[in-house]
């Protein structure tokens, strides 16, 4: 639901850059869940006051309460638990980032291109951050998350199907 920028002020306060519709949806929810994207070890906090300042969000945890120890949040993923989210419409095509994340992706040519690592906005649209780690190179491919680009979103088959030449 977003990423910790790093601290604000020297007071326990942390800079978010919410990836939510609207800047100040995550500070609906007071508990928060903190980790890395690869971890399992994420940890349960609670939101003490937030508000908006320009595209991100300026916050205070409850267990943070200096410089240094928000400063060890820097790179941290912010993520609520899905039970807390709206129920979704019934309707093909109604799904969440978080649902994304970890399915493959192939082109119209059935080429594999790796699997979604995330998402993030750019102003002009959204994008796919899709990881292929085959045959030991790690390569890193930003697919532009329009209707041009994405043909069908598949999550029965755990897959996305984009018009993406392999060699991009």
């Amino acid at each position: 639901m977003g990423h910790i920028l790093g601290p604000f002020g020297t007071r326990g306060w942390i800079k978010v850059h919410p990836y939510t519709e609207c800047i100040d949806g995550l500070l609906q929810y007071s508990s928060w869940w903190l980790g890395a994207e690869e971890s399992a070890n994420w940890h349960k906090t609670e939101l003490v006051t937030g508000h908006v300042n320009g595209d991100n969000l300026n916050v205070r945890l409850a267990e943070y309460s200096d410089r240094e120890q928000a400063f060890q949040l820097k790179g941290l993923q912010v993520a609520v638990p899905r039970s807390y989210l709206p129920v979704l419409p019934d309707e093909q095509g109604s799904y969440y980032w978080s649902d994304l994340v970890g399915k493959r992706v192939i082109n119209l040519k059935s080429h594999y291109l790796g699997k979604i690592i995330g998402l993030f906005e750019t102003g002009a649209n959204d994008v796919l951050r899709v990881q292929n780690d085959s045959m030991g190179n790690s390569k890193e491919v930003l697919i532009p998350f329009i209707k041009q680009t994405i043909i069908q979103v598949d999550l029965e088959k755990s897959r996305v199907i984009v018009d993406w030449e392999s060699d991009f």
